[in-house]
């Protein structure tokens, strides 16, 4: 049972070991307040795995995807590629990010709700299943907080990407790597996931997990470049922004409970971010 603890030993979530629960100060790191008022245990639960990231994200993005169909039925694509296809209504209601929705609309929020929606049944089902194959694996490397904080920068720095790379118009005006109007989908951010194990493999010393990642990331880029519709500057982002921030995350030092702070608070912004797109009305094409 999840619960507030008001007597006896807790863990303490900097440093892991033993201490009072009503304890002003861990004799051991000496992080203020380490039972957190008795919530400490609910705390170093959900940092240590008590949070399946992936199947949020698999849920969020299915109910997302109902949603987008709901709203605009008449516009659904029904066959091709795109089939159960949103309209770009929908999308944009929701909070599709891209050139139209952040540097026309100033719906600058939308760099954290597209990670959240999808294009299709395919787009949503491959998206899906490389979540579900890479969150466990970089969870385990990292701790599932910074592979939550990983996972949200790697989104907003892949569709911040897509959606000021019409300033580089020498490498914008290429094919492949012209910026959508709209963009959406988690594949900046499963690119993002794929930086973090190059990155782990780099300071770790792991050379198999590099491989497999950097193999994996090279595969999907060159599908974007040979096929239409692919957001290939929020792939290249997402890579980008996964790989610093692994950096910034260090995943050699163990994780802290600020970690586990800043993943609720992106997961409450991103929260935000739908419902500001679904409050503030678009402007029609």
């Amino acid at each position: 049972m999840l619960g507030r603890k008001t007597e006896g030993s807790v863990v303490c979530p900097s440093c892991g070991l033993l201490v009072g629960v009503n304890d002003d100060e861990c004799l051991n790191c000496g992080r203020k307040n380490p039972g957190l008022w008795g919530f400490a245990p609910v705390v170093v639960k959900l940092a240590r795995g008590g949070i399946a990231f992936d199947q949020i994200v698999i849920v969020t993005c299915g109910i997302l995807f109902a949603l987008s169909l709901v709203i605009d039925p008449d516009g659904i694509t029904r066959g091709g590629f795109n089939f159960l296809g949103p309209s770009s209504t929908a999308l944009r209601k929701l909070g599709a990010s891209g050139v139209i929705p952040v540097l026309i609309e100033g719906r600058w929020w939308t760099l954290l709700s597209a990670s959240w929606l999808h294009g299709g049944m395919l787009h949503i089902f491959f998206n899906m299943m490389w979540i579900r194959q890479l969150a466990p694996g970089v969870g385990e490397l990292y701790g599932v907080s910074r592979m939550i904080i990983i996972y949200m920068i790697s989104g907003v720095v892949g569709f911040s990407f897509s959606s000021f790379a019409v300033y580089i118009p020498i490498l914008s005006s290429f094919g492949p790597f012209r910026p959508g109007g709209i963009t959406i989908g988690a594949s900046a951010a499963v690119f993002g996931l794929l930086g973090a194990m190059v990155f782990y493999s780099r300071t770790s010393g792991s050379s198999m997990i590099g491989k497999q990642a950097r193999g994996m990331a090279v595969l999907l880029f060159i599908f974007g470049l040979i096929f239409p519709g692919v957001d290939n500057w929020a792939h290249l982002g997402g890579f980008i922004g996964g790989y610093g921030a692994s950096k910034w995350l260090d995943p050699l030092r163990p994780e802290r409970l600020d970690h586990l702070v800043v993943a609720l608070i992106f997961m409450g912004l991103t929260v935000l971010s739908v419902v500001l797109s679904m409050i503030f009305p678009i402007r029609p094409f």
